[in-house]
């Protein structure tokens, strides 16, 4: 294939690694400042936990439809306007931070979860084909350009909780150039149709009764909970459960995702030589491991070990699961639009979840639901070997 043929493709490759990252970088700048929305709002863990199952409701109300507008509008706008209500939404909800009233920034929760919740699938599927296309994996590399955007907004919380910046002025600085870097790289996306499909495929709700995605399914939901629930509670239960100070303990938080990177990094490699179920039920177990360090350690330096495997564990179960999905170009949409669906009920459930246990046994002990959970999960790994291995 000549240079000259393959240039839009890798102009592709980059703008979904561009966009992966400026994703990563808003939902991390949001959470890192958790310590400091809890304190504003006077909140208990578990009236936290409620408060963040309002972006798991929005997110869960644009996934199913992301994928039907992704084909009809294309990636390219669906994208786009994610990145302007997630904008929109970090700010509005910064404000009324600031003025101590949750149930207005519920609302805005809700519009973030969405933004998030469409542009994740679009980016998502464009990802999925620009891996098609080339003929190799890739997708966790994309993802890891989640993980580095999600590394930058931590480091970029920590530093803002240390000078103690206003949430409003935080999310402020970051919302605009986000816009702008989104709306700049999406007119490098492939143009034409987003998934390929035909006007034979099967029906779109169909893929609702395929067992192989609802077992994938399934396995994405077991790993994104154990990747959400550090995203939600990780900075929290370390401020909490060896008194830190908040700059601390997003550094932690940033610890995780920093791993989180560095496995998605190496993950191509590594699954396209061992295949997808040896290499998650070995992340599966160093996650379980990870956890079980984190909340039993008793000593922060041990307990930073345990982040940093948690971290490298959880790093492959939403990209290999993306893939899986879309292994059929023809039926990618419905696919990846199911398993995100089922995916994404772990930041439905995981909050609340998580909370009402931190209610009870304090938020650090809270996290040890993550372990439990990932032992079942287990057993429908699986379903997600890849296609020409089945």
């Amino acid at each position: 294939m000549t240079t000259t043929a393959t240039t839009p493709l890798v102009r592709a490759r980059t703008a979904v690694a561009v966009v992966f990252t400026v994703n990563g970088f808003m939902v991390a700048s949001w959470m890192s400042r958790l310590p400091l929305v809890r304190d504003e709002l006077g909140l208990t863990p578990g009236r936290l936990g409620l408060l963040l199952l309002a972006l798991s409701l929005g997110s869960l109300t644009g996934l199913p439809v992301a994928g039907r507008l992704a084909e009809r509008f294309g990636a390219r706008a669906v994208v786009t306007a994610g990145v302007v209500a997630v904008a929109a939404a970090q700010v509005c909800g910064a404000l009324a931070v600031e003025h101590a009233t949750a149930l207005a920034v519920a609302p805005a929760l809700v519009v973030f979860g969405f933004g998030v919740g469409t542009w994740d699938v679009a980016m998502n599927l464009h990802g999925a084909r620009v891996e098609h296309d080339l003929g190799r994996t890739i997708m966790p590399r994309f993802h890891a350009a989640f993980s580095l955007g999600t590394v930058l907004g931590a480091g970029a919380g920590a530093a803002a909780a240390a000078a103690d910046l206003a949430l409003w002025v935080h999310l402020g600085l970051v919302a605009v150039p986000a816009v702008v870097v989104v709306a700049w790289a999406v007119r490098a996306f492939l143009p034409g149709e987003e998934t390929g499909e035909d006007d034979d495929a099967p029906a779109a709700g169909s893929a609702w009764l395929e067992p192989r995605t609802l077992l994938v399914g399934l396995m994405v939901l077991a790993l994104a909970l154990t990747e959400g629930t550090a995203n939600d509670w990780l900075t929290v239960a370390l401020v909490d459960g060896y008194d830190l100070p908040d700059w601390a303990g997003a550094l932690g938080f940033g610890l995780f995702v920093t791993a989180m990177t560095a496995g998605r990094v190496v993950g191509t490699s590594v699954l396209d030589r061992y295949g997808r179920v040896a290499v998650l039920w070995s992340t599966m177990t160093l996650a379980g491991v990870g956890v079980l360090l984190t909340v039993l350690a008793g000593n922060v330096v041990v307990a930073m070990v345990g982040v940093a495997l948690w971290g490298l564990g959880a790093s492959l179960g939403f990209p290999v699961g993306m893939s899986a999905a879309a292994d059929d170009p023809r039926r990618a949409a419905a696919r990846v639009s199911v398993v995100s669906t089922i995916g994404y009920t772990a930041f439905l459930a995981g909050p609340p979840l998580v909370g009402f246990v931190a209610d009870h046994v304090g938020t650090l002990d809270a996290l040890l639901v993550v372990a439990v959970l990932l032992v079942p999960s287990a057993l429908v790994v699986p379903a997600a070997r890849e296609a020409r291995r089945a």
